[in-house]
Protein backbone atom coordinates (compact mmCIF):
# COMPACT_ATOMS: atom_id res chain seq x y z
CA UNK A 1 0.00 0.00 0.00
CA UNK A 2 1.44 3.26 -1.10
CA UNK A 3 2.36 6.30 0.91
CA UNK A 4 2.57 8.19 -2.38
CA UNK A 5 0.30 11.12 -3.16
CA UNK A 6 -2.77 10.51 -5.34
CA UNK A 7 -2.64 10.59 -9.11
CA UNK A 8 -3.34 13.98 -10.69
CA UNK A 9 -6.72 15.06 -11.99
CA UNK A 10 -9.32 12.49 -12.85
CA UNK A 11 -6.70 9.70 -12.82
CA UNK A 12 -7.35 9.61 -9.08
CA UNK A 13 -10.65 7.87 -9.93
CA UNK A 14 -8.79 5.10 -11.78
CA UNK A 15 -6.19 4.78 -9.02
CA UNK A 16 -8.90 4.61 -6.35
CA UNK A 17 -10.84 1.95 -8.25
CA UNK A 18 -7.80 -0.27 -8.77
CA UNK A 19 -6.89 0.13 -5.10
CA UNK A 20 -10.27 -1.11 -3.84
CA UNK A 21 -8.74 -4.60 -3.70
CA UNK A 22 -5.98 -5.39 -1.23
CA UNK A 23 -4.38 -8.39 -2.91
CA UNK A 24 -2.31 -9.28 0.15
CA UNK A 25 -5.32 -9.57 2.50
CA UNK A 26 -8.08 -10.22 -0.05
CA UNK A 27 -10.10 -7.31 1.34
CA UNK A 28 -12.32 -5.70 -1.30
CA UNK A 29 -13.90 -2.32 -0.55
CA UNK A 30 -16.49 -2.97 -3.25
CA UNK A 31 -17.97 -5.51 -0.81
CA UNK A 32 -19.06 -2.66 1.48
CA UNK A 33 -21.83 -0.09 1.00
CA UNK A 34 -19.31 2.69 1.72
CA UNK A 35 -16.86 1.34 -0.87
CA UNK A 36 -19.59 1.09 -3.51
CA UNK A 37 -20.91 4.57 -2.68
CA UNK A 38 -17.48 6.09 -3.47
CA UNK A 39 -18.03 5.03 -7.10
CA UNK A 40 -21.82 5.41 -7.24
CA UNK A 41 -22.28 1.65 -7.63
CA UNK A 42 -25.21 -0.54 -6.79
CA UNK A 43 -24.60 -4.09 -5.63
CA UNK A 44 -25.70 -5.34 -9.07
CA UNK A 45 -22.97 -3.25 -10.74
CA UNK A 46 -20.12 -4.69 -8.66
CA UNK A 47 -19.22 -7.64 -10.94
CA UNK A 48 -18.78 -5.28 -13.92
CA UNK A 49 -16.80 -2.85 -11.74
CA UNK A 50 -14.49 -5.68 -10.67
CA UNK A 51 -13.98 -6.69 -14.31
CA UNK A 52 -13.12 -3.07 -15.16
CA UNK A 53 -10.81 -2.83 -12.13
CA UNK A 54 -8.79 -5.89 -13.16
CA UNK A 55 -8.55 -4.74 -16.79
CA UNK A 56 -7.25 -1.41 -15.52
CA UNK A 57 -4.76 -3.22 -13.27
CA UNK A 58 -3.46 -5.17 -16.29
CA UNK A 59 -3.01 -1.89 -18.21
CA UNK A 60 -1.17 -0.32 -15.27
CA UNK A 61 1.09 -3.37 -15.00
CA UNK A 62 1.85 -2.94 -18.71
CA UNK A 63 2.77 0.71 -18.06
CA UNK A 64 5.40 -0.61 -15.65
CA UNK A 65 6.64 -3.21 -18.15
CA UNK A 66 5.00 -6.24 -16.51
CA UNK A 67 2.70 -8.91 -17.95
CA UNK A 68 -0.95 -9.05 -16.89
CA UNK A 69 -1.59 -10.57 -13.47
CA UNK A 70 -4.23 -12.84 -15.00
CA UNK A 71 -6.43 -13.14 -18.07
CA UNK A 72 -8.74 -10.12 -18.29
CA UNK A 73 -11.18 -8.58 -20.72
CA UNK A 74 -9.17 -6.08 -22.77
CA UNK A 75 -9.62 -2.57 -21.39
CA UNK A 76 -10.47 -1.22 -24.85
CA UNK A 77 -13.43 -3.59 -25.08
CA UNK A 78 -14.82 -2.43 -21.75
CA UNK A 79 -14.33 1.26 -22.47
CA UNK A 80 -15.80 0.95 -25.97
CA UNK A 81 -19.14 0.51 -24.19
CA UNK A 82 -18.69 3.94 -22.59
CA UNK A 83 -19.16 6.57 -25.32
CA UNK A 84 -17.62 9.99 -24.93
CA UNK A 85 -18.72 13.23 -26.57
CA UNK A 86 -16.62 16.22 -27.47
CA UNK A 87 -17.67 19.45 -25.80
CA UNK A 88 -16.42 22.88 -26.77
CA UNK A 89 -16.63 26.10 -24.79
CA UNK A 90 -17.50 28.93 -27.17
CA UNK A 91 -16.18 31.53 -24.71
CA UNK A 92 -12.58 30.32 -24.61
CA UNK A 93 -12.46 27.64 -27.31
CA UNK A 94 -11.47 24.89 -24.88
CA UNK A 95 -12.59 21.36 -25.66
CA UNK A 96 -12.96 18.19 -23.61
CA UNK A 97 -14.13 14.61 -23.96
CA UNK A 98 -16.88 13.90 -21.46
CA UNK A 99 -19.07 10.85 -20.87
CA UNK A 100 -22.23 10.70 -22.97
CA UNK A 101 -23.85 9.46 -19.71
CA UNK A 102 -21.83 10.43 -16.63
CA UNK A 103 -23.50 8.00 -14.23
CA UNK A 104 -21.94 4.64 -15.26
CA UNK A 105 -18.48 4.02 -13.82
CA UNK A 106 -17.01 2.88 -17.19
CA UNK A 107 -18.03 6.22 -18.70
CA UNK A 108 -16.27 8.16 -15.96
CA UNK A 109 -13.19 5.95 -16.29
CA UNK A 110 -13.13 6.40 -20.08
CA UNK A 111 -13.27 10.19 -19.64
CA UNK A 112 -10.47 10.02 -17.04
CA UNK A 113 -8.26 7.96 -19.38
CA UNK A 114 -8.97 10.34 -22.28
CA UNK A 115 -8.09 13.35 -20.10
CA UNK A 116 -4.88 11.65 -18.95
CA UNK A 117 -3.91 10.79 -22.54
CA UNK A 118 -4.24 14.42 -23.54
CA UNK A 119 -2.33 15.56 -20.43
CA UNK A 120 0.40 12.96 -20.99
CA UNK A 121 -0.12 11.40 -17.56
CA UNK A 122 -1.78 8.07 -18.43
CA UNK A 123 1.47 6.10 -18.83
CA UNK A 124 2.69 7.28 -15.41
CA UNK A 125 -0.16 5.54 -13.61
CA UNK A 126 1.30 2.12 -12.86
CA UNK A 127 0.75 -1.00 -10.78
CA UNK A 128 3.36 -2.13 -8.28
CA UNK A 129 5.44 -5.01 -9.59
CA UNK A 130 5.17 -6.94 -6.29
CA UNK A 131 2.92 -9.95 -7.01
CA UNK A 132 1.31 -9.71 -3.57
CA UNK A 133 0.55 -6.01 -4.03
CA UNK A 134 -0.14 -4.65 -7.58
CA UNK A 135 -1.31 -1.41 -5.91
CA UNK A 136 -1.88 1.48 -8.34
CA UNK A 137 0.44 4.45 -7.91
CA UNK A 138 1.38 7.52 -9.89
CA UNK A 139 5.05 7.44 -10.85
CA UNK A 140 6.47 10.89 -10.16
CA UNK A 141 10.09 9.82 -10.59
CA UNK A 142 12.03 12.05 -13.03
CA UNK A 143 12.74 9.22 -15.46
CA UNK A 144 9.34 7.55 -15.03
CA UNK A 145 10.91 4.23 -14.09
CA UNK A 146 9.31 3.61 -10.69
CA UNK A 147 8.69 -0.07 -9.96
CA UNK A 148 6.99 -0.23 -6.57
CA UNK A 149 4.13 1.57 -4.89
CA UNK A 150 6.37 2.01 -1.86
CA UNK A 151 10.14 1.84 -1.81
CA UNK A 152 9.98 1.36 1.97
CA UNK A 153 7.68 -1.67 1.77
CA UNK A 154 7.51 -3.42 -1.61
CA UNK A 155 10.88 -2.15 -2.82
CA UNK A 156 12.60 -3.17 0.42
CA UNK A 157 11.00 -6.63 0.30
CA UNK A 158 12.18 -7.16 -3.30
CA UNK A 159 15.71 -6.07 -2.46
CA UNK A 160 15.78 -8.39 0.58
CA UNK A 161 14.56 -11.33 -1.56
CA UNK A 162 17.33 -10.66 -4.11
CA UNK A 163 19.90 -10.39 -1.34
CA UNK A 164 18.81 -13.70 0.21
CA UNK A 165 18.72 -15.41 -3.20
CA UNK A 166 22.39 -14.47 -3.65
CA UNK A 167 23.18 -16.24 -0.39
CA UNK A 168 23.60 -13.00 1.59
Amino acid sequence: MSERSPAPGSLELVQSLVNTLDIETGGDRLDTPEGRARFGLTEDEVPAARELRESLRAALLAHAGHPPHRAVTPLGELLARAPLVLTADMADGSAALVPADARPLPSRVAAAVAEALVAGTWARLKACEAADCHWAYYDRSPAGRGRWCSMQVCGARAKMRRYRAKGG
